[in-house]
């Protein structure tokens, strides 16, 4: 008989970020494959993967998504 493993996502609740996230995400993907994504104040085109999921995130924070809080550094004591 194996032993189960209990996984940590279960223990906190569910999925990490929600259904609106991904679409927002991968909605900014799509449009900058297509050379269509710019970036906020600037308007330059978005080249970097990261950079779009990291808008993607962003949008889906203003629309009350399921999204993680940005992570703060912590001050080395």
């Amino acid at each position: 008989m194996a032993a189960r493993k209990s996984s940590s996502r279960s223990r906190r609740g569910g999925r990490k970020y929600g259904q609106k996230a991904g679409k927002k995400v991968e909605r900014a993907m799509h449009e900058m494959k297509r050379g269509q994504l710019k970036s906020g104040r600037s308007g330059k085109k978005v080249t970097s993967r990261k950079q779009a999921i990291a808008i993607g995130l962003s949008e889906a924070r203003r629309a009350d998504g399921k999204v993680p809080r940005k992570s703060t550094s912590r001050r080395k004591k």
